[in-house]
Parts: structure tokens; C-alpha cells; sequence
């Protein structure tokens, strides 16, 4: 998290700053009534990622749904990351490298989820989407464009 909170969005790589696009897409799409997978299947579909599409709205649902406190996510042109933005580049982060042991815990820590039970769901959503957006040429585990490893990151 703390790798992302505050910084510039231009401090993303490519597969950070789309993350963050699909991530603050489907809220706006959610927060009008519309169909988030719909609002966001072009844009999906331009970086050969149709297939992650599913399984992201499905983790973006389960979070936004079991909240214990509504995710905040910045409106499309902000331009820095929010810290709710940073928990959820994170758990995409750890997810994507297998750390789903750490996901658990920043799930259940940061007490995001009304319900312990929605925690393994949320992490196989987001583990599938991850999957899917890797096998599109996405660059999961680095989201940000600065030569930072995780390792540096969790310090």
C-alpha cells in the first residue's frame, strides 16, 4: 500500500495506470446505476484483456459490496493515487505474485469486509482477473513504473 498511497499516477506503469482506469471506471459506473462490465468492456477489449473482465467486476463487486465503509476511489482525471486506490493496487500486487496469505490479512486487518467469509471470494476473483489481465501482457507484480521491488515496498 504504501508503495502507491499519494504518489502521481504517472508514477504507474502502463499496467498500474490501467488497473487504476478499470478500478475508478467500475465505482463511476456503479455510483450511476450503469452496468460497470459494459462501461468497461471497451477499454478491456483494446488491451486484449476481455476475458479478465468478468472475474475484475466480480472482485470489484464483492469489495464494494461487503464494505464496512464505502471504498473511495478519485474521480478518472485526478491525478494521485487515493489511499483507498494504494489497499486495492496492493492486493492486486500480492495477489498477483501469490501472496494470497498477504491479501488475506490486509482484507482482514483493514476490516474492508463485513464478513471473513467474503475474503477467500474476493482473492479468487482477483486472482483469476490477475491471471487473465498477465496472460494479456500485463505486468501485475510491478504496477509501478519505478525499478522498486516488492520487497522495498513492504519495508
Amino acid at each position: 500500500m504504501y508503495a502507491f498511497v499519494d504518489r502521481p499516477v504517472e508514477s504507474l506503469c502502463n499496467s498500474g495506470r490501467f488497473l487504476l482506469w478499470a478500478m475508478r471506471g467500475w465505482v463511476s459506473a456503479a455510483e450511476r446505476g450503469q452496468c460497470s462490465p459494459r462501461k468497461l468492456h471497451r477499454g478491456f477489449a483494446a488491451v486484449n484483456a476481455a476475458d479478465a473482465l468478468p472475474d475484475f467486476h466480480v472482485a470489484m463487486a464483492l469489495l464494494g459490496g461487503d464494505a464496512v465503509d464505502t471504498l473511495v476511489l478519485a474521480p478518472m482525471p485526478c491525478l494521485q493515487i487515493s489511499e483507498d486506490e494504494a489497499i486495492l493496487l496492493g492486493l492486486w500486487r500480492d495477489i498477483s505474485l501469490g501472496e494470497t496469505a498477504n491479501a488475506h490479512a490486509t482484507l482482514a486487518l483493514l476490516a474492508l469486509l463485513a464478513e471473513g467469509d467474503s475474503v477467500g471470494s474476493i482473492a479468487k476473483a482477483m486472482g483469476a482477473a490477475a491471471d487473465r489481465l498477465v496472460a494479456a501482457g500485463f505486468d501485475m507484480p510491478v504496477l509501478a513504473a519505478s525499478a522498486m521491488t516488492h520487497q522495498e515496498s513492504s519495508k
